[in-house]
């Protein structure tokens, strides 16, 4: 009972505090809910971050047995290969919570003490079958004293908190099917929203909600329609729908008032061959809202329409009460990988504003009256090859944004780029990617901008000699923290300019930040060494 008290008072803060700023924890993967990665914390700001300095290390050695079958349990010895490879990556954002960090590697889950780094478990599981396809897991989802994440090969494993004791495993996809499933479990209420992923075979991907308590499947929203359905008529035939793809394989963001889930989706199949596929192919490449209740769909906004880039539109769709034309407005913001900037009405989908954060773009004739691109078909790929730019990359990665709501901006890394893509299979019915994409480069700096929402124009840019950049996070000391290569950096939130930076012994994931003992931590997780810095003077 005591149990199951805890995890109704956590999910029920959770919930409430979607669009209040985060302070002492990091309970989810974003932060909070709203995706804007964004913290009220001030101890550490912009007059004196550049005091920061180490507080402790901890290299994670433990990477589960070399083979053999399937173990749960607290421990293992030295990296010698095994489930996940030579050694550890974490690549997703860890949690803290009841001063506990939380992370993950592929079908390995930790618990730290977040005060001094030791390790208080570790859960390892060998997966088996074909399943990962190399991705790399993002992270648990927490709810009460129940941890959750997805393995390599399509399993949802609940564990107990405090121990590590593994609860139940349940499968999610056949693995044999080439589905990975990577992405953090998102809870809301008394679900847990999981998604799939995968391009190599022709398959549909699908949000699904389980049970906290049982791992039961309480719905299932495959993202391409059936014959019948809404959007059905986007696609050719039923048999180009439901070998479509548009698994939404990263975290989305949820309005504990509109009770209201939103989530991208991946890039139609087959990837760069879009003959079998004309049209505009719903609901890939889409920004989905809903109800996590049931997993109806109250509005969606198609951020590539019949994509043949590899474009997925999973970035993650930011949460922001702001002013448009005078008036208040509850907003959605995305920055896609096709290199457009998107502001969405989150309680209708109707387009506010889009616009191109590059000038390089060559792929679209334009925007709809809708503000969805469109799509111009001399730039799909050929079999003499087309020059589009951006490359399948995109102008943004995975990496998640971050919005500082006291300087009104929205902070991501951006890049410049561009790729020959060809067509390799023309049969009617191409498989798999269909394509190839090759040579290409840059064809201008990547650089860190801070978008005005407002305008779809950026503030300041921050362009960087070499290298690109990462994940984010500010704070309310006019302060944003993101990556560079293997460096972890601070800069004004407010004017771009450089305040402090760390060099690390690998490319960090997501920075995050909380409150211990009257301490302000900033942790990092770089390759297998954990980071944790404070302010040790005033």
């Amino acid at each position: 009972m005591r149990r199951c008290l805890l995890a109704f008072a956590f999910t029920t803060a959770l919930a409430a505090q979607t669009l209040q700023p985060l302070s002492d924890s990091w309970p989810t993967y974003n932060g909070d809910l709203t995706g804007r990665r964004y913290s009220s914390l001030r101890l550490i700001n912009d007059g004196n971050v550049q005091n920061l300095s180490l507080r402790w290390m901890m290299r994670i050695t433990d990477a589960g047995p070399a083979g053999g079958a399937p173990n749960a349990g607290r421990g293992g010895p030295p990296i010698v290969g095994g489930s996940i490879g030579a050694g550890v990556r974490v690549s997703g954002t860890p949690l803290m919570a009841n001063g506990m960090l939380y992370f993950t590697a592929n079908d390995n889950a930790w618990a730290v003490d977040a005060r001094n780094g030791r390790e208080m478990w570790h859960w390892y599981r060998t997966s088996v079958g074909n399943g990962g396809l190399g991705t790399n897991n993002k992270g648990v989802g927490i709810y009460g004293n129940w941890l959750y994440m997805l393995t390599r090969d399509d399993f949802l494993v609940s564990l107990d908190a405090t121990t590590g004791k593994q609860r139940w495993i349940k499968p999610v996809a056949d693995p044999k099917q080439f589905y990975f499933s990577a992405m953090p479990p998102v809870i809301i209420g008394n679900h847990v929203l999981i998604g799939t992923g995968g391009d190599n075979l022709d398959i549909p991907g699908f949000l699904q909600s389980r049970d906290p308590e049982t791992g039961d499947v309480q719905w299932t929203r495959y993202t391409t329609p059936k014959a019948g359905e809404a959007g059905s008529e986007t696609w050719p035939d039923a048999y180009a729908a439901t070998h479509g793809g548009g698994g939404p394989w990263l975290p989305g963001t949820y309005d504990p008032e509109l009770n209201l889930y939103f989530v991208g989706t991946g890039n139609p199949n087959p990837v760069y061959a879009p003959q079998s596929r004309k049209g505009a192919n719903l609901y890939t490449c889409t920004i989905l809202a809903i109800n996590p209740d049931n997993g109806k769909v109250a509005w969606y906004f198609q951020s590539s329409p019949h994509d043949t880039h590899d474009w997925d539109a999973v970035q993650t769709p930011v949460l922001v009460d702001g002013v448009v034309a005078g008036q208040k407005r509850k907003l959605l913001i995305q920055a896609s990988r096709n290199g457009y900037f998107f502001v969405l009405d989150r309680q209708t989908g109707k387009n506010i504003l889009t616009a191109p954060m590059i000038d390089t773009l060559n792929w679209s004739l334009g925007v709809s009256a809708t503000g969805e691109p469109k799509p111009n078909p001399a730039k799909e790929p050929s079999v003499g090859g087309t020059l589009v730019a951006p490359s399948s990359g995109g102008v943004v990665g995975w990496f998640p944004p971050a919005f500082n709501p006291d300087t009104g901006l929205f902070y991501v890394n951006t890049s410049q780029s561009y790729s020959i893509f060809y067509l390799s299979d023309t049969d009617d019915h191409p498989e798999g990617y269909g394509g190839i994409e090759s040579g290409g480069g840059s064809v201008g700096p990547n650089a860190l901008q801070a978008i005005d929402y407002k305008t779809g124009k950026a503030r300041w840019k921050h362009e960087w000699l070499t290298g690109g950049g990462g994940a984010l996070l500010t704070t309310a000391g006019n302060v944003v923290f993101t990556v560079n290569g293997s460096k972890l950096m601070a800069l004004n939130a407010s004017s771009g300019d450089v305040l402090w930076g760390a060099g690390l012994l690998a490319g960090p994931s997501a920075p995050i930040t909380y409150m211990l003992d009257g301490k302000q931590y900033v942790t990092v997780i770089a390759g297998d060494v954990i980071y944790a810095f404070v302010m040790n003077k005033p």
